[in-house]
């Protein structure tokens, strides 16, 4: 059966070389949220997750790897890919309790490829990394690439997978794919609007796998469960499991979130992906505002809609844009497990108010926004917050301190960014907000 570009979980897309910029920086302790949700919504999550594609479709069973999982790594492989791996592995034996390893050998259950970003988009060209069964090389995929071998409906159990990542692209960029695609290697393979604590949503607010996801992952391996149960048989097992492994999701009360209509998520990825011109992305987005509404809407997917129109409002409206942001803002708050898109929603408020010669509140803005893009180990996001508050600094006559958080930041930037270049261009770009530098810049 040939198989639909929506058939094959992906993440959307978005090098270590020598540099005269300081060292990257790496985040050490792993820091995840544990989860909030009520286990009667995370048992619904689950089957959802589970059972489903992302194009829609279902699928007719429950399919895992069984027993100890092998990985191993192919391709010319930064330095960045392999530390950030370990600490992965790690991380899924402590948290989501699964048998998981390296390994040298060519039989591993898992095989990540390195590969240039632009072998990716041969196969995907709006991917930035993807994920198929039953093949472990490049060759084997493009041998069965259109064939009922690489269908993720006709598995009955998962012996092999290949995960091809972007060699060239930021050690970040790079470590996003990772987590994901290996989430969705060994367990859901579909992404949910309605999550918002997880990698497991296409918003990609969230980069690193959560207290959230860590737990779908040990329901999934969790012993009670097995390789070709139905949903119904699925659906009577989870209560026990999650009684067990998740108590304190026992006493919350369920929220009962609405599906997402196909019609939004389609506004929506019209609306900050690509292809579309500026006047269907501002259609699209005031799409998805009137479905958001219409739905009655108050959780963060109201307020990713208001986030999604300004960010197409700020060249040209910025007043509007910014109004955007404040009601986004004001969802997002109201709603669980939010912190992160708050920190996103930050970035813009705090850099309107440098535009506006507004130092202080800038920088009110911004210090919760830190703490919480270090918790969620997000250093794009991290270093953009620390040179908006350099510039609000210097804007408040504090240029020592300005001088030493912009130098502070560089090494993040490094991580998140990539390249000298694209560091370079982001420290421009935010310098340009400043008010007493030059001409105006959007972030």
């Amino acid at each position: 059966m040939p198989v639909s570009p929506g058939d094959t979980p992906s993440r959307a897309a978005s090098v270590s070389v020598e540099s005269s910029l300081p060292g990257i920086k790496v985040f050490s302790v792993p820091r995840p949220v544990p989860t909030r949700a009520s286990n009667i919504d995370i048992a619904r999550d689950f089957l959802d997750l589970s059972l489903q594609l992302e194009s829609g479709r279902d699928l007719p069973m429950l399919t895992r790897f069984e027993g100890p999982i092998s990985v191993r790594v192919t391709g010319k492989v930064p330095t960045s890919l392999a530390t950030d791996l370990n600490r992965l592995l790690h991380r899924l034996r402590t948290e989501a309790g699964i048998d998981i390893a390296l390994t040298s050998g060519a039989a591993a259950n898992v095989t990540i490829n390195a590969v240039p970003r632009s072998t990716i988009r041969k196969y995907l060209p709006q991917a930035a990394c993807f994920v198929v069964p039953n093949v472990s090389t490049l060759d084997e995929y493009r041998f069965a690439r259109h064939t009922r071998i690489v269908n993720w409906t006709r598995l009955t159990r998962r012996e092999k997978v290949a995960i091809f990542l972007p060699v060239d692209s930021s050690p970040q960029e790079v470590r996003d794919c990772l987590h994901e695609e290996l989430a969705q290697a060994l367990g859901p393979l579909n992404d949910l609007y309605r999550l918002p604590d997880s990698v497991f949503n296409d918003d990609n607010v969230h980069t690193v796998l959560t207290g959230f996801d860590m737990l779908i992952l040990r329901t999934y391996y969790d012993g009670a469960l097995r390789n070709g149960m139905s949903r119904s048989q699925v659906a009577a097992r989870l209560p026990g499991i999650l009684a067990r492994i998740h108590p304190q999701g026992e006493g919350q009360p369920p929220r009962h979130l609405a599906s997402t209509p196909r019609a939004w998520i389609d506004a929506v990825q019209e609306a900050l992906g690509p292809g579309a011109s500026p006047p269907q992305r501002t259609a699209a987005a005031t799409r998805a505002l009137q479905i958001a509404s219409a739905m009655g809407w108050s959780d963060h997917r109201r307020g990713f809609s208001h986030y999604a129109m300004g960010r197409l409002l700020q060249s040209s409206d910025p007043n509007g844009a910014q109004q955007q942001f404040s009601l986004a803002d004001r969802y997002f708050a109201a709603a669980p497990g939010t912190e992160l898109h708050r920190a996103y929603t930050a970035s813009q408020m705090a850099a309107h108010a440098i535009t506006q010669n507004q130092p202080d509140q800038a920088l009110e803005i911004l210090r919760p926004a830190l703490e919480i893009a270090a918790r969620y180990e997000n250093a794009a996001l991290l270093s953009t917050l620390m040179l908006l508050s350099a510039e609000a600094l210097d804007l408040s006559g504090r240029v020592s301190e300005g001088r030493e958080v912009r130098m502070d930041s560089l090494g993040w930037a490094r991580y998140g960014f990539g390249p000298d270049w694209a560091v370079r261009a982001k420290v421009r770009e935010i310098g340009a907000l400043n008010p007493l530098k030059g001409t105006r810049s959007q972030i």
